[in-house]
This record gives C-alpha cells, structure tokens and sequence, in this order.
C-alpha cells in the first residue's frame, strides 16, 4: 500500500488521511470518484483497506511515533509526517470508535440471504434501458431479534459490495 500513497500529491494526502479516518470512525469513505483518476478500483481498494488498517492498528496497539515513521519509510518522509499529524489530531477518536465497535461485534449477526434479479420498468424511456436490478434480502440478528433487511443494487453498486466483500475476507482472513 505504502508504495501507492506516493501517487497523491503531498498536499492532498491529509485530506485524503483524514477521510479515511472519518470511514474507520463510522462516517461517509472517502469516494473514488475524487481520486479515480490516480489510482484502479484494484489499488483504490488496496489504499483504503491498508490506511484504514494501519490507524486502526497504531492505534489499537499504541505504536509511538517513530516505528509509525519506520513503517512509512517506503513513501517518503513527507507522507509519513502527514500520516502522523492526522493521526495525532485524532487518535482519540479513532480509539473510541474501536471501542464502540468491540462492543457492538457481537450485537448483530448476519443470519440468511436471498437474492432475486429483476428488470427496472417504471417508465417508457427507462424501461428501454433494460437495466438488471439485483434485490438482495438480508436476515440480520441484532441484539437477539431478528430483523430483515432489502437492498435493491445495479451492476455497479453489485460490483461494489463485492469488490468490499472480498476485502473484509482478506482481513478477517490476516486475522486468524
């Protein structure tokens, strides 16, 4: 990952940090579409997941300072500082936010899903489009009751969910 930061002008590298920041805490990631032009969905996935990593592990293990730097090394100093000024500026945040979400891992729980694909049809001019709609429902447990839950996504938001998917599974999979 380390290597791709260096594609990011050093001044748009906080911006970026601090997003990525906002996403471990449980707000808006930040969007490819405002950085699609540097990096593939491939890397783009790969930036994301390693950042949000890394605050998550610095922080979680309380890492000072210089082995963070020693650990950025790769990317030039300059990233390395921008990295540390915005996690800095928030550890305490980012900590809380992995304590609430200990504390809610347990809480929910996927029990079953179904899917169906359709075709949208609600008008003459959309209906020509012929665009394949997957609705995909959602059995979740949470806090002993079990709660439904429906999607409705086009190719894209499918590709998406996937494409996130197969990142949680290499965590969890780096985690055991």
């Amino acid at each position: 990952m380390v290597h791709l930061l260096a594609k990011l002008l050093p001044e748009e590298c906080p911006k970026l940090l601090h997003r990525v920041v906002d996403s471990v805490c449980g707000r808006e990631s930040p969007r490819m579409a405002d950085y699609g032009d540097m990096w593939t969905l491939v890397e783009w996935m790969e930036v994301l997941d390693s950042l949000s990593s890394l605050f998550r592990l610095v922080v979680g293990k309380n890492t000072p300072d210089e082995e963070v730097l020693a650990s950025l090394a790769d990317v030039g100093r300059g990233y390395g500082e921008a990295v540390l000024t915005v996690l800095r500026a928030r550890r305490e945040e980012i900590r809380q936010a992995l304590v609430e979400r200990t504390n809610n891992v347990s809480s929910s729980t996927l029990q079953d899903f179904d899917w169906h694909i359709k075709l949208a049809l609600a008008s003459d001019k959309i209906s020509s489009l012929q665009t394949p709609l997957l609705n995909l429902s959602l059995d979740v447990k949470e806090n002993g009751a079990l709660k439904p839950v429906s999607v409705e996504m086009n190719r894209e938001e499918l590709q998406t969910l996937i494409s996130s998917m197969e990142a949680a599974n290499k965590v969890v999979l780096q985690l055991k």
